[in-house]
């Protein structure tokens, strides 16, 4: 296959720097705040996670999953080499069902690795997943999204290429994401090729392929070698698959036949149990726990099973629901623990740990939607997460992905990694020189020390409006959601793809176009 030249290659000028200079709102959203001193590719948490649990709580749970386990067990369906894989390791099958022995998942989970790198297409965006790094990536799966101007309408291939396009000007995202919004307008077979394509033509950044299917998983594989090089994939991640568990304690065919698709080629996969308390699962936020620890081994088992060493990501989908109407609620309390106690168990595997980010199952932008999120981001953060899901653009508990949202996500991004560095204490922070200046009942504005730090001394909000009433009424009274409707259109006007190869561009199109035409099209 076509290897790309320009890999290590400098990328074009991209369109921050340049308003950077020029300035404006667009300016703000599409770069850091000075204060953060994050990049895409390079983000840390200085900041010790929290611990909610004690040792014995955490056994106590260690063993509950244990005891599903063995005693219940977790069905790996339409998947007879799975089957095969666990008898040969020594777990107990009983048709479908796998059945495993005190710590016998626990075992064969070791093999992945603690932490590793995603190699991106420009090398300044590689990331690291475990460890003290965070990674955030955008809302994946709506079929919707919305806008102030056309409202809730179903998402289009244009709709995901822009949303592949903010992800990419956005320092706050480190990850372009996957299905950023499901373009029906595209055949369902053929869709996950044109998703692939608008991450590796309008993105530099890592990103995640289909999982839909295995043989759409070996796609993706395929069109990353094109880019990296088949070698290069051998010994070295630069995609990843979602795998989502079909909870309570089942895996499909079509979830672990893609797993083991990307582990075998040694390619990451985040294995995701999806759970909502009181219907995947009991209503009790303990046995959830237990549910979701044994749900997630039993995946990330199956990885190494098929290629030692493959990595993986241990990921959870664990919230609420409304016990009266049936809907799946976010920021909750309950949930919020969870994330806590599961970030707790995922530490004593000693894997890269996926977190929810800003979820909402408001309808619009408001209030609420921003509660719920921010709720939902900060327990994520200071509970240790590697990998944010869903950081940007989620409303309606995840069908619709909202422009206006997203760009107002970017900025609470921004906040939450600017507190995640947590404070540096030394000697010019703690300023002496700037006391000495001023003096008792003087104000600091003028000292060296402020001059010298006021641009970086704090976060500063690309969205918030901090302007006397005088000044916004005459601005036109706008509040944050017509604010970040202006942000998101200005981006994307000045937007520019990242540089590609003609060659690579036009071997990626040619296995696109002979792919799509050796199957009829299907719409479910």
């Amino acid at each position: 296959m076509p290897r790309n030249t320009s890999i290590t290659a400098p990328l074009q000028e991209s369109p921050p720097e340049r308003r950077r200079r020029s300035g404006g709102r667009s300016a703000r959203l599409s770069r850091p705040a000075p204060t953060s001193e994050v990049r895409a590719g390079a983000a840390r948490r200085k900041i010790a996670p929290y611990a909610l649990l004690d040792e014995e709580a955490l056994v106590r749970l260690e063993a509950h999953a244990d005891w599903i386990l063995r005693e219940i067990g977790i069905e790996f369906r339409d998947d007879p080499e799975a089957l095969a894989l666990f008898r040969q390791a020594g777990a107990t099958i009983k048709g479908e069902r796998v059945q495993f022995d005190l710590g016998h998942a626990r075992a064969l989970c070791a093999t992945a690795p603690r932490k590793f790198d995603m190699v991106a297409r420009d090398p300044v965006n590689t990331i690291t997943l475990g460890g003290h790094h965070i990674v955030f990536m955008p809302a994946y799966g709506p079929p919707f999204v919305s806008d102030l101007d056309q409202g809730r309408r179903y998402a289009t291939i244009g709709d995901f290429e822009n949303f592949v396009k903010l992800a990419q000007l956005s320092p706050y995202l480190h990850h372009s994401g996957g299905t950023v919004c499901e373009p029906v307008d595209l055949p369902v077979n053929k869709r996950h090729l044109d998703m692939v394509y608008a991450h590796l033509r309008y993105g530099a950044k890592p990103f995640m392929g289909s999982a839909t299917a295995p043989e759409r998983a070996a796609d993706t594989i395929a069109m990353a070698g094109i880019v990296f090089g088949a070698d290069f994939l051998e010994q070295n991640c630069v995609i990843q698959g979602n795998i989502n568990v079909n909870s309570p304690l089942v895996y499909d065919g079509v979830m672990s036949g893609a797993l083991k698709t990307y582990a075998r080629a040694n390619q990451s996969a985040v294995v995701s149990p999806f759970i909502l308390g009181g219907a995947m699962g009991p209503v009790t936020q303990p046995a959830l726990l237990a549910q979701a620890h044994a749900e997630a081994m039993a995946g990330i088992a199956l990885s190494q099973l098929v290629r030692r060493g493959a990595p993986m990501v241990y990921g959870n989908f664990l919230t609420t629901m409304n016990l009266k109407t049936g809907a799946p609620t976010f920021g909750t309390p309950e949930a919020n623990l969870s994330t806590f106690a599961i970030a707790q168990l995922c530490r004593r595997l000693g894997l890269p740990l996926r977190c929810g980010g800003n979820l909402t199952a408001s309808k619009v932008a408001d209030g609420q939607a921003m509660q719920e999120s921010a709720a939902s981001m900060m327990a994520g953060i200071l509970a240790g997460a590697n990998f944010v899901f869903h950081a940007a653009g989620w409303l309606e508990g995840g069908l619709t992905m909202s422009y206006e949202k997203f760009a107002m996500d970017l900025d609470q991004c921004g906040m939450m990694l600017r507190m995640a560095g947590g404070l540096t204490i030394d000697d010019d922070q703690l300023a002496e020189q700037a006391y000495r200046e001023a003096g008792p009942g003087e104000a600091f504005l003028g000292t060296a020390h402020t001059l010298a730090h006021f641009e970086n001394a704090n976060y500063l909000s690309t969205l918030a409006d901090t302007a006397p009433f005088e000044h916004w009424q005459e601005a036109g009274r706008l509040d944050l959601e017509q604010r970040a409707n202006a942000g998101w259109k200005e981006m994307l006007a000045n937007y520019q793809a990242p540089a590609l190869d003609p060659a690579v561009d036009e071997a990626l199109q040619d296995f696109m176009a002979r792919k799509k035409a050796a199957m009829p099209d299907q719409w479910h």
